[in-house]
């Protein structure tokens, strides 16, 4: 039950929610610590409210509660004024392991998406957490396409051949609209902010087989409405310079009317504030340190991840660490 007089004052560390995917690998939960229950961590959804996943309270009064059920009972207000006229919680932050790669894959936008599915469409960006070496992704056409061409190439299974191969290295952005043809490729992680949408449409998924034995079914026709088939040019740029703060180097990595992603290099200590306008994530991507806010404190590591509500006002991150600071 809602109750607009309460409101939230502290930093809320998150427990995620795990999927297994076939493609995924198992470093998220042996060298990140996380705690997924399968052998298979593909993805670790860190900060979501989505109905296919939702990521839980892990400290303070609120403490074992689903994202959704503290914006319920706390209403908007711990959003911010940015979200007032949302109709659930708009964005989705998650780790990746990719041990293979992904389906050949593409997302609607909101107006497709809402007509038949149900749900928004998928507007998301990629920060390069780690790459191995000859690591990379698949995103966009290398020239422009006939809507026959983009068939054809998909029956004959030479799309890949068609897309952009762009290697990879730690810190790379890549910023994915809606109707872009893409996939992440083996041996990233990959730190992924996005809208609060579930939905994608498989254009290729090289004839593996799903846990049952039978083809992961693909989704062309649905695939040819919605993918953007001009020539795209990717060169995992920031779309901000890296500029000097007390205590930090900030570089704003993405910004859209969905979401708004910084990069923060903290060598000491940094003094930050959560507005009126946006609640903030924070998801630690690098090192370890300690977070202070009104005299309390909680300490992180690499892969932790907070729920900052909105008006929390100062706090103050101590550590060596490398942070993206997600708003709205």
């Amino acid at each position: 039950m809602r109750n607009n007089n309460l409101s939230i004052h502290y930093p809320i560390k998150m427990i995620p929610t795990f999927k297994d995917y076939i493609w995924g690998g198992n470093r998220l939960i042996k060298e990140w610590g996380k705690p997924s229950p399968y052998e298979v961590a593909a993805e670790s959804w860190e900060l979501s409210a989505h109905k296919n996943g939702q990521s839980v309270a892990e400290n303070g009064s609120l403490k074992g509660k689903q994202l959704s059920e503290i914006i319920e009972a706390y209403g908007k207000q711990c959003l911010g004024t940015n979200s007032q006229d949302a109709d659930r919680f708009p964005i989705l932050i998650k780790l990746i392991d990719s041990r293979q790669k992904l389906s050949i894959q593409v997302h609607p936008d909101d107006s497709y998406a809402l007509t038949n599915e149900g749900d928004y469409g998928k507007t998301e960006m990629w920060y390069i957490v780690e790459a191995q070496e000859g690591s990379g992704i698949l995103c966009g056409f290398k020239n422009d396409m006939t809507k026959t061409e983009y068939r054809e190439s998909i029956q004959n299974n030479t799309v890949i051949d068609k897309l952009n191969w762009i290697e990879v290295k730690k810190g790379d952005v890549f910023f994915i609209s809606p109707g872009t043809v893409h996939a992440i490729c083996e041996g990233t992680i990959i730190a992924e902010i996005q809208q609060n949408s579930d939905v994608t449409y498989r254009v290729y998924d090289y004839d593996r087989k799903g846990p049952d034995g039978s083809s992961r079914p693909l989704h062309i026709e649905k695939a040819m409405d919605v993918s953007r088939l001009s020539k795209d040019i990717y060169d995992g740029k920031s779309l901000g310079a890296k500029i000097d703060i007390p205590g930090a180097k900030c570089t704003l990595l993405a910004k859209c009317c969905y979401f708004t992603v910084k990069e923060y290099e903290i060598n000491d200590s940094c003094n930050l504030t959560v507005g009126a306008k946006s609640f903030q994530s924070l998801l630690f991507v690098e090192g370890r340190g300690i977070l202070k806010w009104g005299g309390d404190e909680i300490e992180f590591k690499r892969g932790d991840t907070f729920f900052l509500p909105a008006k929390m006002g100062d706090y103050t991150i101590v550590g060596n660490t490398t942070v993206l600071i997600s708003e709205v």
